[in-house]
């Protein structure tokens, strides 16, 4: 019976490697057309100007060096435990509220969500999601 499974296995492997072999060797590069591509590429010397457009509050805050992206990325894993609202900086008191309550019997935790994910989209209030000692921190503080 082992000598069927390791020669199955064996077989299994070479075909394998045959199909990994011949889908390789279909595929070519054209060494002319990235030439060309690299000819008529433009350098950029500013590095503002590759930077136009670029939320730099989505990323991070500098006056309290929260990022919206994480409490978000918390609330959505989670959220029912009010790991982000203790990222943000609330008192102990509302996040064992999330706690014992499971955010809300998840309610509330969703809004969180829903809140932090426009956040996320677009910064326009997270100041005030953080050190926001409110049960609903979409409230205000």
């Amino acid at each position: 019976m082992n000598i069927i499974r390791v020669t199955a296995l064996a077989v299994f492997c070479c075909l394998a490697f045959a199909a990994a072999a011949d889908a390789t060797s279909q595929y070519s590069v054209d060494d002319q057309a990235v030439d060309e591509l690299f000819a008529s590429a433009e350098q950029m010397d500013n590095v503002d100007e590759a930077m136009t457009g670029f939320n730099a509050l989505a990323m991070q805050d500098a006056d309290h060096g929260k990022q919206p992206a994480v409490a978000f990325a918390l609330a959505w894993t989670l959220g029912y435990l009010g790991i982000h609202r203790f990222y943000l900086g609330t008192s102990t008191g509302v996040g064992l509220g999330y706690i014992f309550t499971l955010g809300g019997c998840g309610i509330v935790a969703t809004v969180d969500w829903i809140m932090l994910l426009i956040e996320v989209i677009e910064v326009q209030n997270f100041d005030s999601y953080v050190d926001n000692n409110s049960f609903f921190m979409w409230t205000g503080n």
